[in-house]
């Protein structure tokens, strides 16, 4: 039996490939939502204690040998829209981006949009002279599509703890709950339809497509990540620990 595919992509398949160039292979209008977590634009971090300055050395050329502080091109942007059937696309983002997306979506645009908060509630005490990096954002983006929300998935503000137990099974460091991914899922999409995410990581995207009934595709340049994700769709965890339940 025929596997259904967009372009040169099967369905419900995962590629260790560069967003930029394989979403070009992807038709106009193919895809029902986005959701996507684009490496952050981070320039520095800064501590005012000394204890803490190793540790903040350490996560920035953890962040740096891993690309995760390049951020997003606007052309990937512009695709975006091209291969979505309506505007309807979640970003994870941090402050920095905040502007340069509103400009694009809402000033640009006129889409509508909303602000999801990932509040941390164990959040590292790096907060020296500046306030607490304690809040990490998802913006969305639609026009034209009509939300499935209900009381139990609509929050716009999450009081959660750093995942790490997430971190540890899957080794990505900027890993996002699971239970957030499933309820924008919920409330954007419904079941059978096609959710694309271009900067994968370790497939918590796809994990919460399989779990949501909805089908996927995603890109994922690092092929550590990749074959992290891919094991993390057959229940194994990046340690390769193998669970009879979805991860």
């Amino acid at each position: 039996m025929s596997k259904e595919t967009l372009g040169k992509f099967e369905i419900n398949q995962i590629y260790n490939e560069d967003c930029y160039k394989a979403i070009k292979d992807l038709p106009d209008k193919s895809i029902d939502l986005i959701i996507t977590d684009p490496p952050y634009e981070i320039n520095e971090l800064k501590g005012g204690e000394m204890l803490k300055e190793k540790h903040i050395a350490n996560l920035m050329n953890e962040l740096e040998d891993k690309n995760l502080n390049i951020g997003i091109k606007e052309e990937i942007l512009e695709e975006f829209l091209r291969v979505l059937k309506k505007p309807n696309i979640y970003i994870w983002c941090n402050k920095v981006l905040i502007p340069k997306l509103i400009d694009f979506f809402v000033l640009k645009r006129r889409f509508s949009y909303e602000f999801i908060c990932w509040h941390k509630t164990n959040a590292m005490p790096l907060c020296g002279g500046k306030f607490l990096t304690d809040t990490e954002y998802c913006l969305y983006f639609k026009n034209g599509v009509k939300l499935n929300t209900v009381y139990e998935t609509a929050s716009t503000h999450y009081e959660l703890p750093i995942n790490i137990n997430d971190k540890n099974k899957f080794s990505h460091p900027t890993i996002k709950p699971l239970k957030i991914i499933e309820n924008c899922i919920k409330n954007s999409s419904s079941p059978g339809e096609v959710i694309l995410d271009c900067f994968l990581g370790s497939g918590t995207t796809a994990v919460a497509c399989k779990n949501t009934g909805r089908n996927y595709i995603g890109f994922e340049i690092n092929k550590k990540w990749f074959d992290i994700a891919t094991n993390r769709l057959n229940n194994i965890n990046a340690h390769g620990q193998t669970s009879m339940f979805t991860i």
